[in-house]
């Protein structure tokens, strides 16, 4: 399939919206503060609000370059404000009102006429009309001054990077890190917003990607921060259809209680913070209008800070299992009734509101695993899983050394554990359906089957998820794929299969993401293969992990063309002997330009020659002069390729020699890699590589480090494919002969019977195919 990163937009489709248009506020605050922003009509959003600290400010920001967003679906970049007015309506319940201290003010970042970086300050309540929480406001930006009162210092606008409006509970403190008398709730509503003036449109990418069969992967987590507008108009603008797995994250859905300390931890009883509830409500309301189902998804992990002591999962000496996200997150134990407790009653909240949006109940159990350390310490030891497992089970202090039969037997109770604990969520959706659902269970192959903890699956891949546990199973294996590690990515597939016994028809497959955005070439190039290779093997549902890659890197996943989708190939041989009597002819392209010296300057523009052939003369009674022209009209003249066997050269050894095991040197062994592509070289110290598509199995004979090996496939196009990957630095080397991928290079076949017969050989010239790969 074709991709593309796109880097910014050129020539593509795009419209013009207001500036400020409300699906483009985004909102911002530090934690333990909780905050949403929804769009509620065109020309209208709301912005929900939970504090916990007097120093607590939530901003409501619009910002001049549009960095959320992919690049073909962003808004233009307009620094300057100059002669553009905002208007809107504002209606506020609970937060500081307008016209106190410390009431919503419009903080403006930018710079001077001089170009120095400033700040303003610009209090509302200097521009609004009506009451202190319900006003009209109007914001000349051309005459807008900063200060408590009027008149103030002038702002310039014709070099803004960035406003917000800050948001605070009554008793804001700056700074403060003392409680509130209790949590704050409140709400702000903008409605009526409206930009004139000379500057008031903003061109927008305004693409839609023909539908390509793939779907999309958010997290609250990423974009509790946007609209749903925002992000929904992104996936469907892309090509993402069907349905989208929305994973509802670790650490900003859940309502946060006070304990008897001061601190705050997830309240116990699965309540999801007010924010949380309004944003998704308003996503599954929007994505149901979209046509779009969502696929919420919960986890066993969760924010660090924000977990009771004794849900978590623990090492044998009492370490709690933290992430190296930061801050880190840690993972509940599955042997604690409170932890998954938690996770029950917060899945039916969300089965709640997928039904209040009358969208189909469909739930992931994302990912549920035992965690392990990296220093491979498995944590099964909390209190709540040693009491499970008889109270002293065997010390397990390093997974990835080799195990007795008491470690191993450990493992598979604990295997026996985790499946009790996903069947109990499972039953606890059902429930809260009343009605159809689906259960899906997620898996991360590259951590549950790593070569390194060969025991490791007897915990975090028991046999109680065998089908028919859920309705489809669902497996990622990102670290693998974009490391290239595809023996160690289809040996899990194998294992997978036998173990738990899914069709493909019930499997999906996740592929993803590119952490650091300086890989982005290399790694969307493996992860949209994935994607094909996936297709492929017969996973009809196929997602992209996640949204905030994918727009931060302009990845575009393009729908076949009729071209694409047929393959113009007959893998069929020419009937004929060549013999010594046609002639072959190698191209290549060279540019050569002859400077007024007479010196010259070339420079080769192709990087393979491409063979001409004339079989004509090979042709040598009526009968095959017959079945050429038959072979001919088969083939749609030059519409199909087929193959030839060159008789100068077939031999990975010399020219036509006998195929041995040491013949070409196909690459070098990382201990990841599996995949080599079946070369010949010409030449010595800077050779000509020949990628070699249409080998003759029959003949392929392969060493790794000199020692002949059977391990291995041969795939599609010469691609070697080896069941385990060739170790670091063991040269691999092929033994072939092979044919060439040519077609008939005219649409016409002149053949003139009375030539034929007076001796004339007729011209039947091919031309080489040069195929990908």
């Amino acid at each position: 399939m074709a991709f593309w990163l796109a880097r910014e937009r050129r020539a593509q489709e795009s419209t013009f919206i207001q500036r400020f248009d409300p699906r483009f506020w985004t909102v911002n605050f530090p934690r333990p503060a909780m905050a949403s922003v929804v769009t509620t009509g065109p020309d209208s959003l709301r912005v929900d609000i939970e504090l916990h600290h007097a120093g607590e400010l939530v901003g409501l920001i619009w910002e001049s370059a549009d960095t959320l967003d992919h690049p073909l679906l962003a808004y233009q970049t307009d620094r300057d404000y100059s002669r553009t007015t905002l208007r809107f309506r504002w209606q506020s319940d609970g937060v500081i009102a307008l016209d106190q201290p410390n009431g919503p003010t419009l903080t403006i970042e930018g710079r001077d006429a001089a170009g120095l970086s400033r700040t303003w300050y610009i209090r509302l309540w200097n521009y609004a009309h009506g009451t202190p929480t319900d006003a009209r406001i109007s914001l000349p930006f051309s005459a807008l001054e900063s200060g408590y009162g009027l008149p103030g210092e002038p702002i310039h606008p014709g070099d803004i990077d960035r406003m917000f409006i800050s948001l605070v509970a009554p008793g804001f403190s700056w700074g403060s890190t003392a409680l509130l008398p209790s949590r704050f709730d409140g709400s702000v509503t903008m409605s009526e917003i409206a930009a004139d003036g000379a500057r008031a449109m903003l061109e927008l990418g305004d693409v839609l990607v023909p539908p390509h069969g793939e779907r999309m992967s958010t997290a609250y987590d990423d974009a509790y921060n946007q609209t749903p507008a925002r992000l929904l108009r992104t996936v469907t603008g892309l090509g993402y259809r069907d349905d989208i797995v929305h994973y509802v994250g670790m650490s900003h859905f859940m309502r946060l209680a006070r304990q008897s300390d001061g601190s705050l931890l997830a309240s116990a009883d699965g309540e999801l913070c007010e924010p949380a509830v309004v944003w998704h409500r308003n996503l599954f309301m929007l994505a149901q209008a979209d046509g779009l189902e969502v696929i919420a998804s919960l986890s066993y992990e969760l924010l660090d800070a924000y977990c009771p002591e004794s849900w978590k999962q623990r090492t044998a000496s009492g370490a709690p299992a933290l992430t190296g996200w930061v801050p880190p997150s840690t993972l509940l134990s599955p042997a604690n009734p409170q932890a998954m407790g938690w996770l029950a009653d917060a899945a039916e909240r969300f089965v709640a509101l997928l039904s209040q949006a009358v969208l189909p109940v469909r739930f992931q159990i994302g990912e549920p695993w035992w965690w392990v350390t990296p220093a491979r310490e498995i944590c099964l030891y909390d209190d709540a899983a040693k009491a499970a497992f008889g109270g002293n089970p065997p010390i397990i202090a390093n997974i990835a050394s080799p195990l007795d039969a008491a470690a191993t037997s450990l493992l598979n109770a604990a295997g026996t554990l985790l499946a009790q604990s996903t069947s109990a969520l499972t039953d606890a959706v059902r429930a809260a359906a009343q009605g159809p659902s689906e259960v899906l269970l997620l898996a991360f192959t590259p951590t549950i089957l790593d070569p390194a903890t060969p025991e490791l699956y007897r915990a975090n891949l028991p046999t109680g998820w065998a089908a028919p546990a859920f309705d489809r199973l669902q497996l990622e294996d990102y670290d693998w794929l974009t490391a290239g590690a595809d023996a160690a990515r289809r040996a899990a597939y194998a294992l997978v299969d036998a173990r738990l016994g899914y069709p493909p028809a019930d499997q999906d497959y996740l592929a993803g993401f590119v952490l650091n955005p300086a890989d982005a070439e290399a790694m969307w190039a493996r992860i949209d293969s994935g994607l094909s290779e996936a297709a492929a093997r017969g996973i009809t549902r196929r997602y992209v992990w996640a949204l905030p890659q994918v727009n931060r890197d302009g990845y575009t996943r393009l729908a076949p063309s009729p071209e694409q989708a047929m393959d113009p190939f007959d893998n069929v041989l020419y009937p004929f002997p060549l013999g010594r009597s046609a002639s072959v002819a190698p191209e290549f392209s060279t540019s050569i330009a002859v400077t007024a010296s007479g010196h010259e300057r070339r420079n080769s523009l192709w990087s393979d020659a491409r063979l001409h052939f004339d079989v004509g003369p090979g042709i040598r009674s009526e009968g095959e002069l017959s079945e050429l022209i038959a072979f001919f009209r088969a083939r749609r003249g030059p519409a199909r390729g087929f193959r030839i066997m060159d008789p100068f050269d077939n031999s990975s050894n010399g020219m036509t020699g006998t195929p041995t095991k040491l013949d070409q040197l196909i690459g070098i062994g990382d201990g990841v890699r599996a995949d080599f592509q079946l070369v010949k070289s010409y030449g010595g110290a800077e050779p000509q590589v020949r990628p070699i598509t249409r080998p003759r199995a029959e003949t392929l004979v392969v060493s790794v480090g000199g020692a002949a090996s059977t391990a291995w496939t041969l795939g599609e196009k010469g691609t070697l494919r080896f069941l385990t990957a060739p170790p670091p630095r063991a040269e691999i080397r092929a033994g072939f002969r092979f044919d060439v991928p040519v077609r008939f290079a005219e649409d016409r076949l002149d053949v003139a019977a009375v030539n034929f017969a007076a001796g004339e050989a007729p011209s039947v010239p091919l031309i080489e195919i040069r195929e990908s790969a």
